[in-house]
């Protein structure tokens, strides 16, 4: 079972332009949480394996020959020093193109593992694929349902925001916010001197108040003596 899933996803890689059943998205498949976490370290040994003899099948290409084979010129290139030394170069791929049916034992997954898939991953040492849970779960079982996917096709891309941008100020913004803070400086002055009249207004008004109770008092206190004056007599 999960041979043949790990089969499934790398078969999604394949050209199945003509296909009767062709993969809705390459390089995905839609499965359980459980099975998703047992293929995926199926996959990953897999494309190590491959990726590990890109540059045993380049140095093999260089040294094969392009004549049709059985053909006089291919006879002599299969007795030459070259072909031993293509034969060398090509025995680790074999290898592990043979190993690596035994892991998934499809022929055709083997063949899109080795041409499609491990060159894409050459410079990357290792985490494939991934894992992305799905909110929605299966239907029957209610299992949890997950994406399992290969890395870098359809990966967030993570954008920083814009740098500020200084604005140098026009010689006309700068005379306008010029009159603007003089503007409101003389309103500032204004506003304190007016300030200082309505204290100044205020006091006077209260010492004429206070003058004029002293006054009543006095004019109340002479009356009284009037009164104990006339009492006497």
């Amino acid at each position: 079972m999960l041979k043949n899933l790990a089969s499934s996803l790398l078969l999604t890689e394949r050209d199945a332009e003509f296909d009767d059943n062709p993969p809705a998205v390459k390089g995905r498949v839609v499965t359980t949480m459980a099975k998703a976490k047992e293929v995926r370290p199926i996959i990953e040994r897999c494309i190590t394996l491959a990726r590990n003899t890109l540059e045993d099948q380049r140095k093999a290409d260089s040294l094969d020959s392009s004549a049709e084979r059985n053909s006089e010129e291919w006879k002599s290139w299969r007795g030459s020093q070259q072909w031993n030394d293509w034969n060398q170069a090509i025995a680790p791929v074999l290898q592990a193109r043979r190993r690596a049916i035994q892991m998934l034992g499809d022929k055709e997954a083997v063949s899109v593992l080795f041409d499609t898939v491990a060159p894409r991953f050459e410079d990357r040492p290792g985490g494939y694929t991934r894992i992305m849970r799905l909110a929605q779960p299966r239907l029957g079982d209610a299992g949890t349902q997950v994406i399992l996917e290969f890395v870098g096709e359809r990966d967030r891309v993570k954008e920083s925001a814009p740098e500020p941008v200084e604005v140098e100020a026009d010689e006309t913004e700068l005379d306008e916010t010029t009159d603007f803070s003089e503007r409101e400086t003389e309103g500032a002055v204004a506003e304190d001197s007016a300030t200082e009249d309505t204290s100044a207004e205020g006091g006077a008004e209260e010492a004429s108040e206070a003058g004029s109770e002293a006054e009543n008092e006095d004019a109340e206190g002479d009356e009284s003596a009037g009164d104990d004056a006339e009492k006497s007599d």
